[in-house]
């Protein structure tokens, strides 16, 4: 036993290592020895105590215990898990609803655990899931749910778990908006309203609306192959195969450009053609149109085909054709050596550490894919702007918010736009989400209501508030 364990540390390992022992000689009536597991993890990953969940992963999970940073991560996003209800169970399976401690957040718990004892945990997930209608948050008055995003929002700002902004408006006139925490801590300088985020994927949807933009004027064709646009692109058989929708929609095959080799030359990727030059020989991932999976890489190459196709580089394409008509004048995606006097510094935590600044993860600087910075009351113009139409026409509008594949968790995706219908609030907008840095953005044009929210603290700070008040203001 670790002796530098405190006392309530110790009898909280001996009583996981003692339900362990228990699965194998289990008496008649007893739970199976599924469930027996899933409670035993759920007791340890709710105490937020890393030595007992790493005492119970090294014997029940190995594989698990290899990433014990990741598992207190996890924990801290989540605060934890309630038991909910079961809804299938034999000796070695177990399928349950559990519900995050700090959020509205349902999920999907399915564990498998060896046959034989000790009953090793061989499969564990857990899917986020639209909250269940036996469940549903009762809808309140367009005040009571302010109310209570304001009260929440203070909540989580003294708990460290918020610092941000949030912005809602109903019918073109904004209802609430508040920024809340610190945007540098060390020189002690308060978030505002105007203060600057950076805003990850979120920028996918000025992508989206710039390729539909060329599509609107008759410069590029949704079913061409990219390849007719980035002529010297290596692979030709993903630049023959792989359809400007398709990049848009996230079913092309093209996979992500995060992980080691990103990570190798983070500072030398300046310019979108950096990053076809490093990714452009691999291979794709499946064959196109066959199924949906989040590619950022996707996204980049729709970048290099508006810069192909303009003549102009992204950055200055996004700033004339989606900002200047929106009127969006603190949204801009300048490198990181570059001084921005209004943008906050981003914070990130590994467990249960202390927040320290994301510095060393961010890209040189934002793409097509992600990256860039905006405020929540410039997110609530370009809102405006496309539902009023000053960046598209009708038709071209809404086929970005045309679903075009379904997405895990319950949610479906368009063109660049994320698309739920969640308690019967229709929504469409964009998430973005890295170390140090979260956002949201929900346009209801049913109800009238856009939700913006920016944090500078790991996710899902932003994207939580967006969903509590979504849950709760009312539908008409």
């Amino acid at each position: 036993m670790n002796k530098s364990l405190s006392r309530p540390t110790v009898w909280l390992c001996l009583a996981l290592l003692a339900v362990a022992r228990l699965l194998s000689a289990q008496a008649p009536g007893a739970p199976p020895a599924a469930e027996h597991q899933a409670k035993a993890w759920l007791a340890a990953f709710n105490s937020g105590d890393r030595a007992a969940l790493l005492d119970f992963l090294k014997i029940n999970r190995p594989s698990s215990a290899e990433h014990i940073d990741e598992e207190m991560r996890f924990r801290g996003m989540t605060g934890g898990f309630e038991f909910i209800k079961t809804e299938e169970s034999t000796p070695s399976r177990l399928v349950a609803l559990v519900k995050e401690k700090d959020s509205d957040q349902f999920a999907r718990l399915t564990l498998e655990v060896e046959p034989d004892a000790p009953h090793r945990i061989s499969k564990m997930e857990l899917w986020a899931i639209p909250r269940p209608a036996e469940y549903a948050i009762p809808r309140i008055s367009q005040d009571d749910a302010i109310a209570q995003l304001g009260q929440d929002l203070e909540k989580e700002t003294v708990a460290d778990r918020f610092s941000g902004a949030a912005l809602v408006g109903k019918n073109g006139k904004v209802i609430f908006s508040q920024a809340y925490g610190m945007g540098d801590r060390e020189k002690k300088i308060p978030n505002q309203l105007n203060t600057q985020f950076r805003i990850g994927s979120m920028n996918k949807m000025f992508t989206a609306v710039s390729i539909m933009q060329l599509v609107q004027a008759g410069k590029l064709q949704l079913n061409d192959p990219f390849g007719k646009y980035l002529t010297e692109y290596a692979n030709k058989d993903m630049s023959s195969k792989v359809t400007i929708e398709q990049l848009l929609s996230h079913t092309g095959g093209t996979g992500d450009f995060f992980g080691p080799e990103f990570d190798a030359h983070r500072l030398e990727l300046k310019t979108l053609q950096d990053y076809v030059k490093l990714y452009e020989k691999r291979p794709l991932k499946f064959e196109p149109g066959t199924k949906w999976e989040y590619s950022n890489y996707g996204f980049l190459l729709l970048g290099a085909v508006i810069e192909k196709v303009t003549g102009q580089s992204y950055y200055d394409y996004v700033r004339e054709h989606i900002c200047k008509p929106a009127r969006m004048t603190l949204t801009d995606s300048l490198p990181e050596n570059e001084t921005v006097a209004g943008r906050s510094v981003g914070y990130m935590r590994e467990g249960p550490g202390p927040w320290k600044p994301n510095t060393d993860t961010l890209p040189w600087r934002g793409t097509s894919a992600g990256g860039g910075y905006s405020t929540v009351g410039d997110l609530y113009r370009f809102a405006e702007a496309l539902e009023s139409h000053k960046l598209l026409d009708v038709t071209h509008t809404e086929m970005l918010m045309k679903s075009r594949a379904d997405r895990p968790g319950g949610d479906s995706y368009g063109y660049g736009f994320a698309l739920n219908n969640e308690g019967g609030m229709a929504c469409f907008g964009h998430g973005g989400g890295a170390p140090g840095m979260n956002g949201e953005l929900k346009i209801c044009p049913e109800s009238g209501y856009v939700i913006a929210v920016l944090a500078n603290l790991d996710p899902p700070a932003a994207q939580r508030a967006a969903d509590f008040v979504a849950a709760r203001l009312p539908i008409q």
